[in-house]
This record gives structure tokens, C-alpha cells and sequence, in this order.
């Protein structure tokens, strides 16, 4: 259940409210925090879950701030703005409905990962307990919606946005709870809502728009409505993802060019983080935008730690984890959506449009995942393999082998025995070549 980021486990036959209790405590007790967030997402566990960590905290000897139903995004903002110590989030995320799960934050919303604590908290949490701490801390309720809607439309001139037709598939998870009050703040907007009741059965579809299946209803939505825009959220709504005018799917790295390229407007020769997987589109566009393009390991603990040691005033990943320095150097779903609103907004012109320049350019394969018996062994034949060929060789995250026309990341997963293949080409023939190619190595 402890994953490299956060834990996620199957309710109740893995995780349930004794291992929730001993994981708030084992969190107190590690980190000695004098306060700390907890929130919970809308899955049917959660409440208990949540009731369970927050005792395990306060036993533990913290003040708990107890901030209810929220989106991830909004335990960052708590954890920040009531200049809190820690937080701990119970969501399962893009999980289907059988899951709970935690993400855990420090002071200023660090996260906590398997190398800052989390196989720490582990250790304590299977551990047997001990008494609990002699001052048990206090418990409290916190209203942190109103400031949380002042911090994210901040971000954008709400008067600048125009009458746009949207769509927004909320998947009945939080999305549906935190998009109502900002959206009020936007009556200009055309917004038809689909599965905006949260419902943590998920009854229309699972809560992760990666897979291509959650997203039929959003493409065929968009084009039937002949909207502007279509956004899908997943479960715990600190993700979006975009169709565009035309139906089609926007890939994470044309999102990540695009907002970039948004963000240094406002702050031009800024920083800006982005992952190994990545299109060439996005360095070329920070680039082109007067801006610094960094390159960085996968994950957000890695990406949120690069942001605050080069001060970048935004970093994206191609799974559409969106970061941004005034947000506390954190992750948002809603963020993307405004900023994407006011985009368009602002040229007149179509998605689609904007990203023809991309799309004719840049071909990409999206993640392929194969099962490999020893990933060691793959991915040095793929080294050797592709270094005899002039290739350009990099171990930033896995291995990642660049030529002029074409280029690849394999990073091996941290929880299953797979290989994880992204690759683009400058033709649609060259990367449909390369991609059975490099599959083949992989697969042999």
C-alpha cells in the first residue's frame, strides 16, 4: 500500500480505520508536527477514514484542523494558508471505487514520499503501539473554501475570459464539489455539467481520464454540444484534461507548451520544469516564450523539490500534474482549467487551431506499458543497442536516448515489474518505425 508518492490501498481487506488511526499517529509521532490539515475526498470510506486519522493525529499529540469534504489541491492550500505543519489528505485519486488511500504533506505542502518518510511512517505504523502522547492535541473545523476560491481565480482576470461553451465531466468526484462557487464567479461561461454529483461508487465511470475508455464520454460530449472546450477530471479533481474543439484528446505535453508559455507571459525568462517523458514541443516553447526549460526525474515529490530549489514559476508532466510556484509550489486541477479558459479567451481562437503547430509537428506514441521480466537487462540491451547507433544517451529516469528525429524515455514502473516506453518522431511514419521497433527490443 505504501506507494513512492502516497498510499493507496483496497478498503477495508487492506487498509481500513485501525491501519488509518496507526498511520495519523505514526505521521504525528515521526514528523513531531504542532499542527496539521486533515480533509477527506467524497469515496463511501472516506468519512471513517478520515474520523480514524484524525484521532490517530490528535493522539499523537498534533491539533488537527479538521477541513472536511475537499479536493487535494484544497489540503495544499490549507496546509499553506493557515500556516499549518502537515496535512494528510485521505483520497485514493484516480483509483476505482473499491480504494482509499493518503496523500501526506509537510509544512508548505512538501509531500511526503517513499525517500522523505513515508517508509518511515510504515515502520511505526506496523510497529506496535505505544501510549499516546501525553498532551492529546486539540481538534478543530475549518472553512477554507472562500480563500481557496480567492487563490485559484488569482490566478487569471475573470473579466478577461468570454462567453466559451464548455463541457466538464466531473466523474462524480470532487470536481463536481469545488467547481460550482468558482464557476458562479464566471456567469459569462456556457457550462453543461455532466456527473457533477459526487458519488464515490462512481456509477457513469471510473475517476482516471489517462485511460482511454473514461474519456469516450468527454470526446463524444464535446463534439455533440459543439462546445469550445471540453475538461475532464479525475477523482480527487487535482488533475484535468482537455479535448479540444474538433473531439480530440489534448496530450498532456501540448497542455504543459501551452501553459508555460501563459505563465511566462506574466513572468518572462522564468523557470520552468518539465518531465523526461516529454514532447520536444514543450522545451521549444519555453524556449521560444523567453523562458528556461528543465528538464526533471518523474513524480511529483521530485518535480516540487526542483521547483523550489530554481525558483520555477511553473512545471508540468505529461499526466497532467500541473504545478505552480504561487500555489505553493503544489499540484492543481482547477488552476489548468482557469488559466486554459483565459487562454483561449485571450487569442480568439480555437483550440484546435492553437495546437495545429503541434500536432503536424510532433507525433507521439502516449504510454505503453509491457510487462518485462528483468528490467535491468532491457534496458542495458536497449543502451547498448541504441549508443552503437550515435544515439544520445541519458539515465535521468530510466534511460532516455535521443537522435535528431526521433527520441525515447523507458523508465522502469515503481510498483510492478513494467517498462514504461514514450517516444515521438518528427513524421507519423518515422514514430510508428520506431515505436514497433523499440517494442520489439522490449518484448523479445
Amino acid at each position: 500500500m505504501f506507494k513512492a508518492y502516497d498510499v493507496r490501498g483496497i478498503y477495508p481487506t487492506e487498509l481500513d480505520e485501525e491501519g488509518a488511526y496507526r498511520i495519523g499517529r505514526a505521521t504525528v509521532e515521526h514528523f513531531e508536527p504542532r499542527s496539521i490539515a486533515v480533509g477527506r475526498d467524497m469515496r463511501l470510506s472516506s468519512p471513517a477514514m478520515a474520523q480514524a486519522v484524525i484521532e490517530g493525529a490528535a493522539d499523537g499529540g498534533a491539533d488537527v484542523v479538521d477541513i472536511g469534504l475537499v479536493g487535494t489541491e484544497m489540503l495544499y492550500h490549507a496546509v499553506a494558508s493557515l500556516e499549518l505543519e502537515g496535512g494528510i489528505c485521505v483520497t485514493a485519486s484516480h483509483n476505482p471505487a473499491a480504494y482509499t488511500g493518503m496523500k501526506i504533506v509537510r509544512r508548505g505542502a512538501l509531500p511526503v514520499g517513499g525517500d522523505s518518510g513515508l517508509g518511515d511512517i510504515r515502520t511505526r505504523a506496523l510497529a506496535e503501539l505505544g501510549p499516546p502522547a501525553s498532551a492529546r492535541g486539540t481538534i478543530r473545523e475549518a472553512d477554507v473554501w472562500p480563500s481557496f476560491i480567492e487563490k485559484v481565480l488569482s490566478f487569471v482576470d475573470p473579466s478577461a475570459i468570454r462567453p466559451l461553451r464548455v463541457v466538464v465531466d466531473a466523474a462524480n468526484g470532487m470536481a463536481g464539489v469545488m467547481l460550482p462557487p468558482i464557476l458562479e464567479r464566471l456567469p459569462q461561461l456556457d457550462v453543461r455539467r455532466y456527473f457533477f454529483e459526487p458519488d464515490g461508487s462512481f456509477p457513469n465511470h471510473e475517476p482516471n481520464p489517462l485511460l482511454p475508455e473514461n474519456r469516450e464520454f468527454i470526446v463524444r460530449a464535446t463534439r455533440e454540444e459543439g462546445a469550445d472546450l471540453g475538461v475532464a477530471f479525475d477523482g480527487d479533481a487535482d488533475r484535468c484534461f482537455f479535448v479540444d474543439d474538433a473531439g480530440e484528446f489534448v496530450p498532456g505535453d501540448f497542455v504543459t507548451a501551452l501553459l508555460a508559455e501563459a505563465m511566462l507571459e506574466r513572468e518572462p525568462g522564468g523557470k520552468v520544469v518539465y518531465d523526461v517523458r516529454a514532447s520536444w514541443a514543450v522545451p521549444e516553447t519555453i524556449e521560444r516564450a523567453g523562458g528556461v526549460p528543465l528538464v526533471n526525474r518523474v513524480g511529483h515529490a521530485f518535480i516540487k523539490h526542483r521547483m523550489r530549489k530554481e525558483d520555477a514559476v511553473f512545471a508540468g508532466e505529461v499526466s497532467a500534474h500541473y504545478y505552480f510556484r504561487d500555489f505553493s509550489y503544489a499540484d492543481s486541477g482547477v488552476i489548468p482549467f482557469l488559466l486554459m479558459l483565459e487562454l483561449l479567451s485571450r487569442r480568439g481562437e480555437r483550440l484546435s487551431s492553437i495546437l495545429e503547430p503541434y500536432r503536424s509537428r510532433f507525433f507521439l506514441t502516449g504510454e505503453i506499458n509491457t510487462p518485462v521480466a528483468d528490467v535491468p537487462l532491457t534496458l542495458q540491451e536497449l543502451k547498448e543497442r541504441y549508443a552503437a547507433k550515435g544515439g544520445r544517451i541519458s539515465h535521468l529516469d530510466g534511460l532516455s536516448v535521443d537522435f535528431d528525429d526521433w527520441h525515447f524515455n523507458a523508465r522502469p514502473s515503481n510498483t510492478e515489474p513494467l517498462l514504461r516506453l514514450n517516444l515521438e518522431a518528427l513524421s507519423p511514419e518515422l514514430m510508428e518505425r520506431k515505436r514497433d521497433e523499440v517494442l520489439a527490443l522490449i518484448r523479445s
